[in-house]
C-alpha cells in the first residue's frame, strides 16, 4: 500500500513562512512525479506546483510562482514546498500526490491535473493569520 504522509503545517502570519514536507512509502520514490495542491474552505482543490522525476523540473501556479519552492530528496523518499511571502489566500489544506505513469504529457501541462496523480496524502493545514 502506497502511503504519502504529509507534516509542516501550521499557523503563520502574514508575510511569513511554512515549509511543508511529504514522505512516501514508495519503494521507488525516485522514479515518481511529485505534486502538491491545496484546498481552501468552500473551494476546489487547485495545482500549486510539481517537480518531475526526471532532470527535477519545476512547475507552479501562477498564484505562488516566485514564492513557493518545491524540492525533492530521492534518497530520503521526501518532497518538500517551501513557503514564503504568505498571504491571507494561501492559507489551505495542503496535499501531497504521486503520478506513478510518467507520461510525456505531464511536461505539457498535466502537472497541473488532479487525475494525473494516482496517490494522494491526507493533507495538512496551513493558515495565516494577518
Amino acid at each position: 500500500q502506497v502511503q504519502l504522509v504529509e507534516s509542516g503545517g501550521g499557523s503563520v502570519q502574514a508575510g511569513g513562512s511554512l515549509s511543508l514536507s511529504c514522505a512516501g512509502s514508495l519503494r521507488t520514490f525516485s522514479t515518481y512525479n511529485m505534486g502538491w495542491f491545496r484546498q481552501a474552505p468552500g473551494k476546489e482543490r487547485e495545482f500549486v506546483a510539481a517537480i518531475a522525476w526526471s532532470l527535477g523540473r519545476t512547475y507552479y501556479a501562477d498564484s505562488v510562482k516566485g514564492r513557493f519552492t518545491i524540492s525533492r530528496d530521492n534518497a530520503k523518499n521526501t518532497v518538500t514546498l517551501e513557503m514564503n511571502s504568505l498571504k491571507p489566500e494561501d492559507p489551505a489544506v495542503y496535499f501531497c500526490a504521486a503520478d506513478q505513469d510518467r507520461r510525456v504529457a505531464f511536461y505539457s501541462g498535466r502537472y497541473s491535473k488532479e487525475s494525473e496523480y494516482d496517490f494522494w496524502g491526507q493533507g495538512t493545514q496551513g493558515t495565516v493569520s494577518s
